[in-house]
């Protein structure tokens, strides 16, 4: 949450609007079930409280763990891999491809580099490292999600970005060729290689800046890599990009559902902004909604946002799967997974001081 407090004016041009798409009133984007108005009074309160009364444990105290990939690791790797590489920052490789999901590789997430929450951990690859990639997946234009500098450098090698409606836009302000730019409003999808991307509803807000709250849409991704009649049985993937609970998730998982793997945010989370960002008991229940099977929990790990433990999203959502008898996967940074036979990861986490 700290990160979208930490909103300047900045140098991003003005987006452009799309007054066509369902989700857009007086130029402006709306969830399907309204936030509550926020008050400067408890802004000021929250900022407050993240400045001066964080817990001593939002930070480990020694490096986590990583490990570390190299191009021709990931160039060797199967197909249906997947590679955490910090925050909701997830590296897929699909129909011999590469994708890469809200890609941010600063050391902190924040306008400027000078303050903001910095990094737990470096990458496990550096970011001209990486492969060249055939898609860029993003779910909102948040400093913890959308990270200029590193759009900018992938641009050179990625073939195509997509986004939901207005971050494209962004992008090709950013000098991101509009030719590699797909912009999707909620229940639009487009495909490549066999591989179907849907944008589907989320729970949130965007903005960069003081004057530009909502002016770009936000989304969760459907990943559908189909049967080839040749044995395959298909794969389908939800990723969340951030949300509050809602009952677009039994909608989604109606449609699209059952999931081989959701990937879905559990950090970050406070009660007083559960409407943007879910509690564990919400990411768990969002994951049963969707029609689940295996939980991979994301948007933990990296970054200091919220006035909890750092391991407090791990051992939350571990104890809740376990009560529910959800398979959980909770890979280390850099550790492989194999989505098309997923299997349990070790708590990683409680080694760490």
């Amino acid at each position: 949450m700290s990160a979208c407090l930490l909103s300047f004016a900045t140098t991003d041009r003005p987006v452009a609007a799309h007054p066509d798409s369902p989700q857009a009133t007086d130029g402006r984007f709306r969830n399907a079930t309204p936030r509550p108005a926020e008050g400067m009074a408890k802004t000021a309160r929250i900022l407050w409280n993240f400045l001066f009364n964080k817990p001593a444990d939002s930070v480990p105290r020694a490096p986590l763990p990583v490990l570390a990939l190299t191009r021709a690791q990931l160039e060797a790797a199967p197909d249906r891999s997947l590679f955490r590489l910090g925050h909701s920052t997830l590296l897929l490789k699909l129909r011999g491809g590469f994708w890469i999901t809200d890609p941010v590789f600063a050391e902190r997430a924040s306008p400027v580099q000078w303050m903001g929450p910095r990094r737990f951990h470096a990458p496990p690859i550096a970011l001209d490292e990486l492969p060249p990639l055939r898609g860029v997946l993003l779910s909102h234009d948040h400093y913890d999600h959308l990270d200029r500098d590193t759009v900018v450098q992938l641009a050179k090698t990625a073939e195509v970005f997509l986004t939901p409606l207005g971050v494209g836009d962004r992008l090709i302000a950013w000098g991101v060729p509009a030719d590699k730019v797909r912009q999707l409003d909620w229940w639009q999808g487009a495909s490549f290689d066999g591989v179907r991307f849907t944008a589907t509803p989320a729970q949130h807000f965007s903005g960069r800046g003081l004057f530009d709250g909502d002016r770009t849409l936000w989304a969760s991704w459907v990943i559908d890599d189909a049967a080839d009649g040749d044995g395959d049985d298909g794969l389908r993937l939800f990723f969340s990009g951030d949300t509050g609970y809602f009952d677009g998730f039994k909608e989604i998982g109606r449609r699209f559902g059952p999931f081989d793997v959701t990937m879905i945010e559990t950090g970050a989370y406070d009660p007083q902004w559960a409407y943007v960002h879910m509690l564990p008991e919400q990411t768990v229940q969002a994951h049963q909604d969707l029609r689940g099977r295996w939980l991979l929990p994301v948007h933990n790990g990296t970054f200091d946002l919220a006035m909890h433990g750092w391991r407090d999203p791990f051992e939350r959502v571990s104890a809740l799967s376990a009560e529910r008898d959800i398979a959980l996967a909770t890979p280390m940074m850099g550790e492989h997974f194999d989505l098309a036979a997923p299997q349990p990861t070790n708590a990683w986490w409680r080694a760490v001081e």
